[in-house]
Order: structure tokens, then C-alpha cells, then sequence
């Protein structure tokens, strides 16, 4: 997230992190990512850690609550532990242990501290196309992730849509968004109202497509899939491919991740040679699908509490305008939802 939380005591987070043995003399804000908040904290013998604090209370897709979100994150932490011990740190930057062996330590009932090696090298954007030499790289990273044996602390990708009350809510009533909510609630009303007939058809496919991977026994097996394998979730120092942000793996089928990747049939083909498996061009679609909704889920979820006009809920309202105009042209037989 780009705003610093003033709900998060930074002395406490300082005082938690000596489970991992760090002692920090500085603890920047660290303002990337969509979601969970970071600190880049340094030590007086030059050491430096990524901090991120997870908000337990927007994490749908771990549980449906915070209580739940704790147990699903907790979950994944470690699961991506396991996988850096599988596959070697240069494939993916897992969270540290603490001494205790834990992956992830609570900071309030709300909040959830994890700590992962700093590595200098910048990412990407979500959105941002990768040349194709780097897209051939993350689809081979993915190749050898999903071939990998599934660590047993990996969640089951439920195949439903964790923000699916707040939409129907949304469609049913655009009223309820009250302008004294704040600055983009009106535009979400005068948003939906355009687009509810667009937006209840894309609900009405997912669904579709939901029931097909229920029951199409041609579906491929489920793999450790990643979830999110966007250029904003990948390092590449000296020519490696680093996964980063693993809150999200599950297991899935391979196209959850693969639609995501790349579109390019050679790079597909390159995958198909690699696992045996060649990728559903219909579960691509339903995972496209998914995502946009997801995203809507997500920013309809801030702006109908109170919000404020800020770098995170313009971001915020970026993204429910992409995610809708991509959903309409989909409705309006224009293509699929990539943006």
C-alpha cells in the first residue's frame, strides 16, 4: 500500500520482530504493493529485511474473517517456505522462520507480521508486459513450481468467488452508496447502474464456468499454483526469476496461473513441453474471468465503508474502472478480459 497505516504502532512492530532476531535501527515505510503494508527494517551491522503486515480483515481470498484469514495465511507462509526448501532461493523468496519456527506472528487481532530476505532488485507493474525473453522465464519458473510435489500445509483453491456478496449487494442496490461515504462512492453508484446488466451476465458465466470445473473430469490435476504471477510479483536479479508475494498460492489448476503469464502460444507450447500438460483455453478464460471480478469485489468493498481520497483508493478506483471496462467489452463480445 502507498499510505502509511496510522493504525500500525511501528515501536511494536520493532518489538516484534526480535522473534526473528532482528533488531532494527531504522524501520522505513516502505509505499509498493496493493493490499498489505511494508517496512524495509535495517540493522546496525548494515543487514536489511522486507516486513510486511497483512490486514487480516481484507484477505477473502485466506478466510472469511480475520480469524479464518489468520489460519489461511499462516497456511500459505508456510507452504512457501516448504517450496523455497524444494526448489532453492533462487526460485522464489520465501518468508523467514523465527526462532520458533514460525512463519507468521500476530501484531494485533487484525493484523499479521511476516519477514522475507531483502533483495535489491526492482519489479515490475501489474499490467506491465514483460519482453519476451522474461515471459518465457516466468512461464519456465512456473513449469518447475507446478510440477513440484504439493507441500501438505498447501490451501485447495476454492473454486467460488469470496467477494460475490459484496457484488450482488452492489448490483442489487447502487443506492447504497452514500456520497457522505466519500469521494468515489457516487462514481461507484453511477458505475454500477451503467453496467449492472454487463456485470450480472460476467457473474452469470463465472458461474457457468465454476460448474464446469466442478465437474469435467478432463480437468487437469491440481497443482501448487502461485496465484498472482504478475510482473509486479517478480525479482530478477542477475537474470533469475524470483516469485515474491505467495498469500495466494494455492492449489488449482495450472491455467490460474498460466492466463496471467503470458498469451503467447509459444509460450504455452513451451509450458506443454515442459509439464505434459497443454493448457485448457477455457479455464484461461474462467481464470481472466475470476481475477477481474475479483477486482471489483475488492474496490466495491472500500468504497462502500468510509474512505478517503488517497494514492491507495485512487489506485483503488483505477483498477474497478479497468476491471469493469474489461468486463463490459467481454459482455459486449469484444474479447477476453486481459487489460
Amino acid at each position: 500500500m502507498k499510505d502509511r497505516p496510522t493504525d500500525i504502532d511501528e515501536t511494536v512492530l520493532a518489538a516484534t520482530l526480535g522473534a526473528w532476531g532482528i533488531e532494527p535501527v531504522t524501520l522505513a515505510h516502505a509505499p509498493v504493493g496493493f493490499g498489505d503494508h511494508h517496512w524495509v527494517a535495517a540493522e546496525a551491522e548494515g543487514r536489511r529485511t522486507f516486513v510486511t503486515v497483512a490486514d487480516l480483515a481484507h484477505k477473502s481470498h485466506c478466510g472469511r474473517d480475520a480469524a479464518e484469514a489468520w489460519t489461511g495465511l499462516s497456511r500459505a507462509m508456510n507452504t512457501a517456505a516448504t517450496l523455497e526448501s524444494a526448489l532453492g532461493e533462487a526460485a522464489l523468496v520465501a518468508p523467514l522462520r523465527t526462532g520458533a519456527g514460525e512463519t507468521l506472528l500476530r501484531l494485533t487481532d487484525r493484523y499479521a507480521v511476516s519477514v522475507f530476505p531483502y533483495v535489491d532488485a526492482p519489479t515490475g507493474q501489474f499490467g506491465q508486459a514483460l519482453a519476451p525473453g522474461a515471459r518465457r522465464g516466468l512461464v519456465e519458473r512456473l513449469a518447475q513450481l507446478h510440477s513440484t510435489q504439493p507441500p501438505l500445509t498447501t490451501p485447495a483453491h476454492q473454486p467460488g468467488l469470496p467477494g460475490r456478496p459484496v457484488i450482488e449487494e452492489a448490483l442489487t442496490d447502487p443506492q447504497r452508496f452514500r456520497s457522505d461515504s466519500g469521494p468515489y462512492a457516487q462514481r461507484c453508484q453511477a458505475l454500477l447502474t451503467t453496467n449492472n446488466a454487463a456485470l450480472r451476465a460476467a457473474l452469470e458465466q463465472f458461474d457457468n464456468g465454476t460448474t464446469r470445473l466442478a465437474s469435467d473430469e478432463s480437468t487437469a490435476a491440481a497443482v501448487v499454483t502461485h496465484g498472482e504471477p504478475h510482473a509486479g510479483n517478480i525479482l530478477d536479479p542477475g537474470g533469475r526469476t524470483l516469485l515474491v508475494d505467495w498469500d495466494t498460492v494455492a492449489l488449482a489448476p495450472p491455467e490460474r496461473d498460466l492466463w496471467l503469464a503470458t498469451d503467447a502460444p509459444e509460450d504455452l507450447s513451451r509450458y506443454a513441453e515442459l509439464t505434459g500438460h497443454h493448457p485448457d483455453p477455457d479455464l484461461l478464460a474462467y481464470y481472466e474471468l475470476r481475477w477481474a471480478l475479483d477486482d471489483v469485489a475488492a474496490a466495491l468493498d472500500i468504497f462502500g465503508a468510509r474512505h478517503p481520497d488517497t494514492a491507495d483508493t485512487r489506485q483503488a478506483w483505477d483498477g474497478l474502472v479497468d476491471a469493469v471496462t474489461a468486463l463490459t467489452d467481454r459482455a459486449a463480445g469484444a474479447g477476453p478480459c486481459r487489460r
